[in-house]
């Protein structure tokens, strides 16, 4: 099994944010990537925007992989709150906030939702993959790097 780690930081909220993500592969191969450095993020576009690269990255393995973040708003937002808001045409009392992220989470969690199955995790609970999603966010935002790259082991 494939288990693939996403977090996002920001320091300040709004502020300086970052993504990271860490796959674990069944062969025992660890592959880290990070980046979607934004000066005016916030934490939950920096959830959304890693959570999204997992996505993209079962979508290239086309395995069957268990997504762990820890934001029970980013989460929901992907794979419950979205098909409701979906059948009322991406519309709710208040509006949705980072509803461009969400739509697009939303389209390719639904393409590959039987691949997926996605967990919520602890955030700063000493969970190893969760932290090193942590420390590779930050990462993004130390080195303000804007792309979402490979990181070199």
């Amino acid at each position: 099994m494939i288990n693939i780690y996403c977090d996002g930081a920001c320091k300040g909220n709004p502020g300086k944010s970052g993504s990271g993500v860490v796959v674990y592969l069944s062969n025992g191969e660890i592959n880290s990537y990070y980046g979607h450095f934004n000066k005016e993020g916030t934490n939950n576009t920096a959830e959304l925007k890693a959570f999204i690269e997992a996505l993209k990255i079962v979508e290239a393995l086309n395995e069957e992989c268990t997504i762990f973040a820890d934001s029970q708003y980013c989460i929901n937002s992907i794979t419950n709150w979205a098909y409701k808001w979906k059948s009322n045409n991406w519309t709710k009392k208040g509006g949705i906030k980072n509803l461009e992220l969400i739509k697009t989470a939303h389209e390719l969690y639904d393409k590959l939702k039987d691949l997926i199955e996605v967990k919520y995790v602890k955030g700063h609970s000493n969970n190893k993959g969760n932290d090193r999603a942590d420390y590779l966010a930050n990462k993004a935002i130390n080195l303000k790097e804007e792309s979402f790259v490979l990181e070199n082991n």
